[in-house]
């Protein structure tokens, strides 16, 4: 089911960011249908009164936070969005005038920050959640639009938002969607193939708890396109397949967190997705996220849980998946800390994590074959402390073209960072 809205450009008056605090999703929400992955985030509480910076990194520190190689262009704070605790995040650059701008997810909706001036970033306003609040939104792009999902929300759907409409605004709207896809109710992530035009909804209420396949080619008209539902998956990253192993060469891929496995998935034929592989690795309690290397032959994946449940440092696992169907655990980096992992993106040879009360690290990678890995710079969004739980950092976005790094934090907000 397709439930469109009429496009428009704003709704209501011009809103001070304060008027916005109260404005979320009501009613038609159901019960808790989340898929629970072992923990449910503390409320955000009291929120810190942190720097809003400019703030180079000098000797440690970069205002309230420690640092090394990377400087707090500016901070968001939660309630300046019109929110109580922050989630997900992903970023959408204007074809036509390059500017920047995060997409955060909250608890009651999704923010929208005009970031193009790192220093002076503008809130535009807020999407607000179709149902209830969630500590669970998750977005992605896909030709200038934005999809947003939501767990633990009830009949949510997917929200889909043309970022156009982000143009020339100049104070703090209330947006409503350009439409919502109804195949699903709750969704707890979802992934964009932007090569091939197609979305990968995971831990729905459908196909499984797996890949709920859905055609955005069209993005305003999104239609159901297939499942892949061997078991839940947590998270995925879905890709055109450019790696060594040139049987599946131009393929489309999904590398999944499978809760208790890492999964590999042929999903060219979306009406018989393929599993090529699913394995274990050792020390395993929660596989939560992961993402490739730009060559496509390794994965890095965070174990959410192993910190907490089996007192080990901060982890991040290493596979070589050179042959898809017979992926080979390799190791697992361990951090100086003892931080709670969560998400994680690579650039380059870079691996950008959200490692919660942590923060955001940088690891830089070489010979992987050889364990060539080691954390270059930070930034502890959390500086109270660096213990395991499921505060702090959340996500992590480095692929500005001005090289800004964006991280979402649950109780700070929206950071902009400069890596050096």
């Amino acid at each position: 089911m397709l439930m469109r809205m009429k496009p428009h450009r704003y709704l209501g008056a011009l809103l001070a960011a304060s008027a916005l605090a109260g404005c979320g999703g009501s009613g038609g929400g159901g019960g808790d249908d989340h898929h629970d992955d072992g923990h449910t985030p503390p409320p955000g509480g009291s929120l810190p009164d942190w720097s809003t910076g400019p703030a180079a990194c000098v000797e440690g520190r970069a205002a309230d936070f420690p640092c090394s190689g990377v400087d707090l262009r500016s901070r968001v704070p939660i309630n300046a969005m019109g929110g109580n605790t922050g989630n997900d995040l992903w970023a959408w650059t204007d074809p036509d005038t390059r500017r920047e701008y995060a997409l955060m997810g909250l608890d009651n909706g999704t923010a929208f920050v005009d970031v193009t001036d790192a220093e002076a970033p503008v809130f535009l306003g807020r999407l607000p959640t179709r149902t209830v609040p969630s500590t669970w939104r998750d977005i992605k792009v896909y030709q200038d639009h934005a999809y947003i999902v939501a767990d633990g929300a009830g009949a949510h759907g997917m929200q889909f938002f043309d970022l156009a409409r982000l143009r020339g605004v100049t104070a703090p709207q209330t947006f409503s969607p350009d439409g919502v896809y109804l195949e699903f109710a709750n969704a707890h992530n979802i992934a964009v193939n932007e090569d091939t035009g197609f979305a990968y909804a995971v831990g729905t209420n459908t196909c499984g708890g797996g890949l709920h396949i859905i055609d955005i080619r069209t993005p305003n008209n999104p239609m159901f396109a297939g499942c892949h539902s061997p078991r839940y998956t947590h998270d995925t990253q879905c890709v055109t397949y450019q790696g060594p192993d040139a049987q599946f060469a131009g393929r489309e891929i999904c590398v999944s967190a499978d809760e208790n496995r890492f999964a590999i998935a042929d999903v060219t034929l979306k009406s018989a997705p393929l599993t090529l592989a699913a394995i274990a690795y050792p020390d395993m309690v929660y596989a939560h996220q992961g993402w490739l290397s730009e060559d496509h032959r390794y994965f890095f994946l965070g174990d959410e849980l192993d910190e907490m449940n089996l007192g080990v440092p901060t982890r991040t696992h290493v596979f070589d998946i050179a042959e898809l169907t017979a992926p080979q655990y390799l190791y697992a980096y361990e951090a100086g800390t003892t931080a709670t992992d969560h998400n994680l993106y690579v650039l380059g040879n870079m691996v950008f994590q959200a490692n919660y009360r942590a923060g955001m690290r940088v690891l830089q990678f070489n010979d992987l074959a050889v364990a060539d890995i080691a954390e270059v710079a930070f930034f502890d969004t959390d500086p109270d402390s660096d213990a395991t739980g499921f505060v702090g950092a959340w996500s992590v976005y480095p692929y500005l073209a001005s090289g800004n790094v964006l991280v979402s934090d649950t109780r700070g907000g929206l950071f902009v960072l400069a890596v050096r």
